[in-house]
């Protein structure tokens, strides 16, 4: 898989979380790469852990909390 999809595919999973309620609760990086925290505000909403192995992942979930903006809308191809 190359370095673009790897990223494409965290950065999917990312936006996904956060089209469904989720919002970043904690980032945790070490050795193996960031471990972002999703939590989700309605009850019974249990958190989900994301490992993100790619630099461009991790620059994706901190931009979008900076930004304080949700990810856009996924882009429908006509192929």
């Amino acid at each position: 898989m190359s370095a673009f999809e790897e990223f494409d595919k965290e950065r999917q999973e990312i936006d996904s979380l956060l089209q469904q309620g989720y919002s970043v609760a904690g980032i945790f990086e070490d050795l193996d790469g960031a471990r972002v925290k999703f939590i989700r505000r309605e009850p019974g909403g249990a958190p989900v852990e994301l490992l993100l192995l790619t630099a461009d992942a991790r620059k994706h979930v901190t931009t979008l909390i900076f930004s304080g903006s949700k990810p856009a809308a996924p882009i429908e191809s006509h192929t």
